[in-house]
């Protein structure tokens, strides 16, 4: 197909499988595909499926790119992240004693309190307290969902913990909480170890587990871009007893020989990166698409630093409502949406009359398509407000 003239957003398989083209500006969002893997990774995935490996060996190489990667003792490859919260628990639960792993989720006998603070105990498609659950644990939330004091979770962390989760997200963790490194110092002050759910946070890994942390977390198919995968570092025996529990309930979130494969081609073009070029080209790409909505009126643009340290900004584009003439937020996002192609944004800022949009991923033609996308919008609304 003649890339110069498609739709943006539209490939040969949209077309054969009769998909609507979608252009994401949702960031890593499941329910739209995460991410846009290279075509090195592709291939080496294409090729992966073609072949027969000792599964045993190639999470044995993973172990050691994971480990050269982070900076931790060793690493692992599970399904996705919400299975790495699971196992994780479950190791902290079981380690690696054959019959005890068996047993999960029946865990009568077995100390099963997982703490994390109450503003942690966020949605995200799913309850996260769910992924606790599953294990067999109870979770014990510290705290307030507005605030979570070092001494709130201290009290949580006497009732018997078997270990502690704590989060990193750029917008759905509520609240204050303990600094990172405090809550890890409480947590193994009692013998407690701690588990970080980094899950979009891969440029941050190695910042994560210089908090002491015992195992981090984080998704290879967000900016890593590999299939879909969920990554686990940190230290020796954690990772051991992580893996211990493929022979329980981890055999139902386990990776395949293409996920390991697609992490390891992922993570050969991370260490390749030039990291300030890239935030560099990140920077570029923000400013001159808030420069080109300038000239919009009922728009404000403006780029925001992510939240979570990530080292890229989004841009939040505030929308001048105008409810008269339907000109509001929530209808600008839902022409979007309906377009073609389908332009999705993140939406949990609308109630405040923001749209916010994430570029890493797109191509120039795509974010010339959201210019044109906005300014259609503008001209189905004559009443705008004039800037």
């Amino acid at each position: 197909m003649n890339t110069t003239t498609k739709l943006p957003g539209a490939t040969a398989i949209h077309a054969r499988l009769g998909l609507h083209p979608v252009i994401n500006a949702a960031g890593t969002f499941t329910p739209l595909g995460v991410s846009r893997s290279s075509p090195a990774v592709a291939d080496a995935v294409a090729q992966s499926l073609q072949e027969f490996f000792v599964i045993d060996e190639l999470q044995a190489l993973a172990c050691r790119a994971l480990a050269d990667w982070s900076g931790a003792q060793a690493g692992a490859v599970t399904h996705c992240v919400s299975a790495g919260i699971t196992m994780a628990v479950a190791a902290a639960m079981a380690g690696d004693t054959p019959q005890a792993v068996a047993a999960l989720p029946d865990s009568r006998g077995m100390p099963g309190k997982v703490v994390l603070p109450a503003g942690h105990a966020i949605d995200y498609g799913h309850p996260i307290l769910t992924d606790i659950r599953l294990a067999g644990a109870t979770p014990v939330l510290a705290g307030k969902p507005q605030h979570c004091s070092a001494q709130d979770l201290e009290q949580a962390l006497a009732q018997d913990a078997v270990a502690c989760l704590l989060l990193v997200s750029s917008r759905l963790v509520r609240g204050q909480g303990p600094e990172l490194a405090t809550a890890v110092r409480l947590a193994h002050a009692r013998g407690v170890p701690v588990i970080i759910d980094g899950a979009a946070q891969d440029l941050r890994v190695p910042e994560l587990l210089a908090s002491g942390a015992d195992a981090v977390l984080a998704s290879a198919h967000k900016y890593l871009a590999s299939p879909t995968a969920g990554l686990v570092v940190g230290t020796a025996d954690f990772v051991r007893a992580f893996r211990a529990q493929e022979k329980g309930i981890g055999r139902a979130m386990k990776a395949g020989k293409e996920a390991i494969v697609g992490v390891l081609a992922a993570l050969e073009q991370r260490a390749a990166l030039d990291l300030p070029a890239w935030r560099d080209a990140q920077r570029r790409k923000v400013e001159a698409f808030v420069d080109a909505l300038a000239p919009i009126a009922g728009l404000h643009a403006e780029a925001l630093p992510d939240p979570a340290g990530m080292p890229f900004s989004r841009v939040v584009v505030s929308v001048d409502d105008a409810p008269q003439t339907g000109w509001t937020a929530p209808w600008l996002a839902g022409r979007l949406r309906d377009g073609t192609p389908s332009i999705r944004v993140m939406e949990h800022a609308l109630a405040h009359g923001q749209l916010v949009l994430e570029l890493v991923p797109l191509r120039d033609d795509e974010i010339d398509a959201i210019v044109r996308a906005l300014v259609r919008a503008r001209d189905a609304c004559p009443g705008v407000p004039a800037r």
